[in-house]
């Protein structure tokens, strides 16, 4: 029978406890969300939604064709240029996602016969790119520079580096500028992929690239996403022209996508310069992530310290974090549940982002739901 082994597999995470299901949430939703990425709280901002649909109006609804053919508006064109502007490189590239810009950036830039250092605790996309790519990938362990210049080290010929800056799952921070050291010493490019240091760290919300003192180096390519920070859809990469061009002429998902919907486009926009004007927003997150941590940790829950925004809880099991997370949005707290595969060290965990617009109650109230839902 066609696709019988699905049953078969549906089965399997049935009894592991790793069934994903979807759940469409309503325009206004009673629940505290600590589970989505609207670091910055512009999702719904007045001028982020009035500039998606303005858009919309001067635009219409969709690119209407790859970037390449019809899909590049003058509005893309703006977006990139205030973009790469405020991070500090020399030039941007938007793409349909933060995933499409990941594939492209490491597609293009690893081929036949190049060597991807790849981070073990990679998003991903990174881990796609790298799959994708034509060049040879070696996974180093997490976070460890001295592993990624051993590896430059055996290879004789072009090569990446590929990390997150700040790691999707706990939180963490990469040692930037210790990889780019270790890039450096072997002629090696940096690809970073920035989707939760935007808006969150660096002056202002530039970044953690910025922040490391990387911004504009000509052999560090960042890769950001317009979903988080700036509450629209679509990713960038940023870099040095040259490399921007070659984006252009060797990405297969910008040559052969869609471009990004205007209305995304203006949206994102909208959000940069409301950041640019209120920088404050960027240190409140962090503030604010740096609260849930400590109130966490001092009611006995093993929460791991946040770099950015995101701030992991430990469950005891991928079960036991899914019914604590059920709990919760039971008790009117949204939050994310982590569980293999998603995770790359097996432990199963709670997600909870951080937003600059979370009050000082509305931290307690979480931190109680939590607390009292614990399994």
């Amino acid at each position: 029978m066609a696709f019988g082994w699905i049953d078969e597999q549906a089965e399997l995470r049935r009894r592991a406890g790793l069934v994903r299901t979807l759940r469409p949430r309503p325009a206004d939703s009673p629940l505290l969300d600590l589970a989505g990425n609207d670091y910055l709280g512009l999702a719904r901002h007045p001028e982020v939604a009035e500039a998606a649909a303005r858009a919309a109006r001067t635009w219409g609804g969709g690119a209407t064709g790859s970037r390449l053919v019809t899909g590049s508006t003058e509005l893309h064109q703006e977006l990139e240029r205030e973009l790469a502007g405020f991070c500090g490189f020399e030039a941007a590239l938007v793409f349909s996602s933060g995933y499409a810009a990941n594939l492209a950036a490491v597609t293009a830039l690893a081929p036949h016969g190049s060597l991807i250092v790849s981070d073990a605790g990679n998003h991903a996309s990174l881990i796609d790119g790298c799959r994708l790519a034509r060049g040879t990938t070696q996974v180093v362990a997490h976070a460890d520079p001295d592993a990624v210049r051993k590896a430059l080290g055996a290879h004789d010929g072009p090569a990446i580096a590929v990390s997150d800056t700040v790691f999707s799952v706990d939180g963490d921070a990469a040692p930037l500028a210790a990889l780019a050291g270790a890039c450096r010493r072997h002629g090696a490019g940096l690809v970073v992929d920035d989707a939760h240091g935007l808006g969150v760290l660096g002056d202002g919300g530039r970044g953690a690239p910025h922040a490391a003192g990387l911004a504009g180096a000509d052999d560090v390519v960042v890769t950001v996403t317009l979903s988080k920070s700036l509450g629209s859809q679509g990713g960038a990469v940023l870099g040095p022209a040259r490399v921007i061009d070659h984006m252009v002429n060797a990405a297969r998902t910008f040559i052969f996508d869609t471009g990004l919907a205007p209305a995304a486009a203006g949206a994102a926009l909208a959000a940069l310069r409301i950041l640019r004007r209120e920088p404050e927003r960027a240190a409140r997150v962090r503030a604010v992530a740096s609260a849930l941590h400590a109130r966490l940790t001092a009611a006995g829950l093993a929460a791991v310290r946040p770099d950015a925004a995101v701030v992991s809880v430990r469950a005891p099991s991928p079960e036991g974090a899914v019914r604590w997370a059920a709990d919760c949005r039971a008790a009117g707290l949204s939050v994310g549940c982590f569980r293999p595969p998603s995770v790359p060290d097996g432990v199963s965990r709670l997600r909870l982002t951080a937003r600059a617009d979370l009050s000082g109650e509305q931290i307690e109230r979480a931190v109680q739901v939590i607390g009292e839902t614990r399994p």
